[in-house]
């Protein structure tokens, strides 16, 4: 089925809670295992239809954020989610004390209950309302970035469309647009800060209402992080710190020698090469086509998956006024289909966005079958596995978008995973204090962002631009918005994918064999914990400090043997 043609209905919300009522209370009474079952997979079904239809809305709004009936249905969906997903717990509540729950857990597995002890303790009558007030404060935020129409040099861009100014070999037209391209977050400050303000104390109310110390206990139970805590997260951002940022830095060195400054600004960071970044040489549809060719040859599996995704219409790459400044995938359960959405600009994130969202979307179609809905996706950090692992696993296919800059953006891309870390761990930190003191003032979360930028980041040379030297940078991140806690799991997800690159990449003998670990991995979607997951894949988890040790060593050994002043 054609993306066109699935079928958007707004959701009767009393007759989807008043059917969800009927089957929780069915199977609260249900005389037999068989039966339980059964109704699992009426819930199932119902809560496929819901979920698909807040998905459709939600991809059709972040597409023209500007169109009045694509606004009134996602606010409809802000509005009546939380009320569905109070009925989700009450179900999920049932499950963990229903009468067959030992054959249950041999039937599905016992992950099953794991996932819904967690989701019990989320939501309940008390915070519907805060949960709504969330979602539309959401919504603002994705509006008011995708409302940006900077004017540069005469003609008017969204932020998107300024990010390829900011590699220009030309500094003079690098420190011009990067300028243009903050002065919007600098001049929306006031609404940046309101919105956060809101959406803060808003949480922090939640977690108290909901029996927690404060929201970082609530927000681990919404992420579903089954295996790991807080204290173990502060483990391996202090590995991070160790042995990443040290390397980072000597990159940054190395870059700002191999482009010819004696000083490395801020707006001299995109620029990879004094020659020019690497660049697709191509346009979208051209990507697309050699997009077909290399997951052809990759294997039988993504061969399918990928004609799947063409011949159905399911990616939307082309930047336009009015589209979300994102990126992402989404798995349209209803329809078992995963959908593609994107900005491509010309950069060499267009090719990232036909691996790492590739590799999200592969995931979801390898594990589509499943009955259960939670097992067809996992939980956030083995999700970021398949698409950061992906971006290594097509290494031998790059040649076909960069010709003769391959080595170039191969070059560039470990670099910029690696240079990536400090930066996901400093987002986690900065958090995890900010629920910590939910009574800071924006001022003062700004500071600490600025303290934290000199822990992880110190190269980073902000001259004479007040806004981000006192610590704004941040407001630029939608997932500190609107999906707290989620960015440790790119950090944690980047440490297995370096696995993958070293076995697969580094060590050409083991391509085979990852691979099928790879797609094995993306088969089981969400049915076991993130830990568990990785033992299957046969993957060292990224907790062991001794891990990323070795992994950053390999990396640096391996990048000091390149002359990178020759590429």
């Amino acid at each position: 089925m054609k993306f066109s043609e699935m079928v958007y209905e707004r959701p009767d919300i009393d007759k989807t809670v008043a059917e969800f009522d009927t089957l929780i209370r069915s199977f609260e009474h249900a005389g037999s295992f068989e039966e339980e079952k059964r109704i699992i997979e009426q819930i199932t079904e119902l809560r496929m239809e819901f979920d698909s239809m807040k998905l459709l809305a939600a991809i059709y709004y972040s597409n023209d954020t500007a169109n009045e009936v694509y606004i009134r249905e996602q606010d409809f969906m802000d509005e009546v989610s939380p009320i569905y997903e109070e009925h989700l717990t009450m179900y999920n509540k049932a499950l963990i004390n229903c009468r067959h729950k030992e054959e249950l857990k041999k039937h599905f597995g016992e992950h099953l209950f794991k996932l819904a002890e967690m989701n019990a303790k989320t939501i309940n009558h008390e915070v519907i309302n805060d949960r709504q007030q969330e979602n539309h404060l959401g919504s603002r935020y994705v509006k008011l970035k995708a409302s940006a129409k900077i004017n540069f040099r005469g003609e008017i861009r969204n932020l998107q469309e300024m990010e390829p100014m900011m590699e220009s070999t030309d500094r003079a037209t690098r420190e011009e647009a990067f300028h243009a391209y903050w002065n919007f977050f600098s001049d929306n400050a006031q609404e940046f800060d309101d919105i956060y303000d809101k959406v803060v104390y808003l949480r922090d109310d939640m977690a108290k209402k909901l029996g927690f110390s404060n929201y970082v206990e609530l927000g681990y139970n919404r992420m579903m992080r089954a295996d790991y805590n807080p204290e173990m997260v502060a483990e391996f951002r202090k590995s991070i710190r160790d042995y990443i940022v040290p390397l980072s830095l000597k990159l940054r060195e190395k870059q700002r020698n191999r482009i010819g400054l004696d000083k490395l600004m801020v707006y001299d960071l995109s620029l990879q090469f004094s020659s020019g970044n690497a660049h697709p040489k191509g346009d979208p549809e051209w990507i697309l086509d050699n997009g077909k060719k290399m997951y052809d040859e990759l294997s039988p599996e993504t061969a399918e998956f990928f004609d799947y995704m063409m011949d159905n219409d399911l990616m939307d790459v082309l930047s336009r006024k009015g589209k979300a400044d994102m990126g992402y995938c989404e798995y349209i359960p209803k329809y078992r289909n995963p959908y593609i959405f994107a900005n491509m600009n010309g950069t060499d994130d267009d090719i990232t966005v036909l691996t790492h969202e590739a590799g999200h979307a592969f995931q979801s179609y390898c594990s589509r079958d499943f009955e259960l809905i939670e097992y067809m996706l996992p939980s956030y950090e083995t999700a970021e596995i398949h698409s950061m692992s992906m971006e290594y696993l097509t290494y031998p296919w790059m040649e076909l978008f960069f010709k003769e800059d391959t080595d170039k953006f191969k070059y560039s891309h470990l670099c910029s995973t690696v240079q990536f870390l400090p930066y996901g761990v400093l987002v986690d930190e900065f958090q995890h204090w900010v629920y910590e003191n939910p009574k800071a003032t924006p001022l003062e979360r700004k500071s600490k962002w600025r303290e934290l930028e000199k822990v992880y980041m110190p190269h980073l040379n902000y001259g004479d631009f007040e806004f981000l030297e006192t610590g704004g940078r941040w407001q630029k991140q939608g997932h500190i918005y609107e999906a707290p806690f989620y960015y440790i799991d790119y950090c944690l997800a980047q440490i297995c994918a370096f696995q993958f690159w070293s076995s697969a990449v580094h060590n050409k003998d083991g391509f085979d064999s990852s691979l099928r670990n790879y797609i094995e991995l993306c088969k089981l979607g969400g049915s076991m914990s993130f830990l568990n997951l990785l033992k299957s894949a046969n993957l060292d988890s990224p907790f062991d400090a001794n891990v990323i040790k070795k992994l950053a060593g390999e990396i640096e050994t391996y990048l000091d043997s390149i002359d990178d002043k020759k590429l």
